[in-house]
C-alpha cells in the first residue's frame, strides 16, 4: 500500500510543529535550582522524561494528522491543539525558567484543561485521534501531582 507523498509531508508538518514546541521547553530543563528542592519520595528519576516525553510529543503530533488526513482541514480542532502545544511549552519556563512552581501549578492546570478539551474534541471526530492523546493526560496529570507536591514540599 502506497502512502501519498502529500500525506507524508503532512505528517513531517505536524510532527515538525510538535517538535519545535518541545525544543522551547526543552530550553528550561532541570538545573541546581530544581537539584536542590525537596522531591516527593516517588518523584521518577531524571532519565525517565526525555523518553516519555518523546512518545508522547509523537503522539500528540500524529493526533491531529489523522484528522487531517480525513478532511484536509482542521479548523476549531487545530485551535485548541495550538493551544495546548502553545501551555505545554509555557510550563517548562515557569518552572524551570522563572522557578515559580506555585505559577506552574496553575498553569498546569489550564494546560491539562485545554488537554482534555482536544482529547474530546479529537475524539468526536476521529475516536484513534482522541485516544492517540490520552497517555498524554494521564502523564500530564501525574506531572500536575508532581509539581503541587514539590511546590507543597518546598513553600
Amino acid at each position: 500500500m502506497s502512502v501519498p507523498i502529500r500525506d507524508i509531508l503532512s505528517l513531517g508538518a505536524f510532527l515538525a510543529v510538535t517538535f519545535f514546541a518541545a525544543g522551547i521547553g526543552a530550553q528550561f530543563g532541570p538545573d541546581a535550582w530544581y537539584a536542590a528542592l525537596v522531591k516527593p519520595s516517588w518523584n521518577p528519576p531524571d532519565w525517565i522524561f526525555a523518553p516519555v516525553w518523546s512518545v508522547l510529543y509523537a503522539t500528540i503530533a500524529v493526533a491531529p494528522w489523522l484528522l487531517w488526513r480525513r478532511s484536509r482541514t482542521l479548523g476549531w480542532p487545530a485551535m485548541i491543539w495550538l493551544t495546548q502545544l502553545c501551555l505545554n511549552s509555557m510550563w517548562s519556563w515557569l518552572f524551570f525558567g522563572l522557578h515559580r512552581p506555585g505559577l506552574a501549578v496553575l498553569e498546569i492546570l489550564v494546560l491539562l484543561a485545554a488537554i482534555l478539551a482536544t482529547v474530546f474534541t479529537f475524539a468526536r471526530l476521529d475516536r484513534l485521534a482522541g485516544l492517540l492523546l490520552v497517555p498524554y493526560a494521564a502523564w500530564v496529570t501525574f506531572a500536575a501531582y508532581l509539581n503541587f507536591s514539590i511546590y507543597r514540599l518546598n513553600s
